[in-house]
């Protein structure tokens, strides 16, 4: 894997470069540009000056006027001046009370070598001429500018020293190449820190990107600086939370979607099992009903005989419309149409009418029942929706039950509900399928048993109907059999 440069090692790299390259550049301006700017200021202030004096020496009308005029112009701006006849001899001036003609030794050298080859021409600006003054095309001595005065005939000249500023160059760049190492020391460690500084939080900020980068949003940024580099860090923890909210939501959406479609799968083959289980159980009643109607038709059975069979064409008659019932049933549980139309009545009455529809086939199984029940038990409910309950409760009692076996029905008080208990002897349910058996479609017998059904609706219309009254339902497994029992509020 290829190795990533640190930020704050090339922002380092970068103010390093950045000082040095300054350092460096100045130094190097000054070596080659300072002497010939010094130069130039120096032109420029000779010839203002020589300027300034001028114009002063015509106003002035007395010794004096032009002593003071002389003196100002030379103590402004550190150069000489004298004024020189026709013949070039230096006109004499007062100044502090003594008689003064050369100053200096500059101005002696400007007299004795005008016209000399020692005074180079520098250039001409107006009436003034100017001149670099040296030894032998040497270093330059001083700058000499001139001026005509013609009315008078005089020659006016400003003169003033440049031969310091050799020194003054060699000084400075001996003084800067201290200062460049000195500098550059200071730089280092200041670009270094600085470098730090600024890339301490992106470090950081980059750490807790990478690590969202791989689904991990458990670090956040502590970044509290009120720039943009914190704005940046709160940025990025809102996004971090905002990743992880959705991560989490997105993954509890998958695991939910994938439980509803193991779901429907399971639902799509209950139902198709449901179907088949229907189309046989109708196929096989249509089937006798055509036969038995067909023999009775031909006078096939005697006088006694055909009550039998009749019978026989009724009870298979009750058996499809039974199923035709659940068929109804399943469609309005999936449509969402189930209603109910909530009354007050007794209970207990309910249970006894609904008992006493399976008197026949209770006897038939020769079927111990025992009915605990309280008198005048007053519900708030859909009396044709707890009747239809109580049917399958009772119906899926009476198939479970072997021959010889006990069927008990009790009521029980509980708080603001009536729970009613429907208790049957034989074999108990799978622990592993007990929370199933209230699933549309659900069986835990295989096998189709058609006096009572079998298609696996009955307990999902049971939980339905209750849940829609606001009680609860349930099942147990007890030391004789199983137990299943609903709650009913009572207003």
């Amino acid at each position: 894997m290829r190795k990533i440069n640190s930020i704050s090692r090339k922002l380092f790299i970068i103010n390093a470069a950045i000082f040095v390259a300054f350092i460096i550049s100045t130094m190097l301006f000054l070596s080659l540009f300072f002497e010939r700017f010094y130069i130039k200021q120096k032109i420029y202030q000779t010839e203002r000056t020589l300027n300034e004096f001028v114009a002063g020496y015509k106003k002035a009308k007395t010794l004096d006027e032009i002593e003071k005029v002389l003196l100002e112009s030379e103590e402004n701006s550190n150069t000489k001046i004298i004024v020189l006849n026709s013949n070039l001899v230096p006109k004499i001036f007062r100044i502090d009370g003594r008689d003064k003609v050369l100053r200096n030794r500059l101005l002696i050298d400007v007299v004795k070598n005008i016209g000399d080859s020692e005074m180079r021409f520098v250039r001409k600006s107006d009436d003034i001429a100017t001149f670099f003054l040296s030894d032998n095309q040497g270093p330059i001595k001083g700058i000499v500018s001139v001026y005509n005065y013609n009315e008078k005939g005089e020659i006016i000249i400003s003169a003033t020293s440049v031969q310091p500023i050799n020194e003054a160059v060699f000084i400075i760049n001996k003084i800067f190449l201290y200062f460049i190492f000195l500098a550059l020391a200071v730089v280092l460690i200041l670009s270094y820190f600085y470098s730090k500084i600024i890339t301490k939080p992106l470090v950081q900020m980059n750490k807790v990107a990478t690590k969202m980068a791989n689904l991990d949003f458990s670090e956040k940024c502590s970044v509290q600086s009120k720039d943009e580099i914190g704005s940046l860090a709160n940025s990025l923890n809102v996004l971090s939370e905002n990743l992880n909210n959705a991560l989490t939501s997105l993954k509890e959406a998958n695991a939910k979607l994938e439980e509803d479609i193991e779901k429907e799968k399971k639902l799509d083959k209950m139902r198709r099992d449901f179907i088949a289980a229907a189309s046989h159980d109708l196929k096989t009643p249509i089937a006798l009903i055509e036969g038995y109607a067909e023999a009775l038709k031909d006078d096939i059975f005697d006088d006694k005989n055909k009550d039998y069979y009749l019978d026989i064409i009724l009870d298979e008659t009750k058996n499809m419309a039974s199923l035709v019932e659940d068929m109804l049933e399943l469609s309005k549980l999936e449509s969402g149409k189930l209603e109910i139309s909530k009354e007050k009545f007794n209970l207990d009455k309910l249970v006894d009418s609904t008992v006493k529809k399976f008197i026949g086939p209770i006897q038939e199984k020769s079927i111990d029942l025992q009915l605990n029940l309280i008198e005048n038990c007053e519900v708030y409910a859909d009396w044709d929706r707890i009747g239809q309950v109580i049917t399958n409760l009772l119906t899926n009692a009476i198939k479970h039950t072997n021959d010889n076996g006990q069927i008990i029905i009790n009521m029980l008080r509980q708080d603001n509900k009536i729970k009613l208990e429907v208790e049957n002897s034989g074999s108990h349910i799978p622990e592993d399928e007990i929370d199933k058996i209230w699933d549309l479609f659900y069986k835990i017998d295989k096998s189709r048993n058609r006096k009572f059904g079998g298609t696996g609706v009955g307990l999902s219309i049971v939980k339905s109907i209750i849940e829609m009254h606001g009680g609860s339902y349930g099942v147990n497994n007890t030391p004789n059999g199983v137990v299943f029992y609903i709650l009913v509020p009572v207003t």
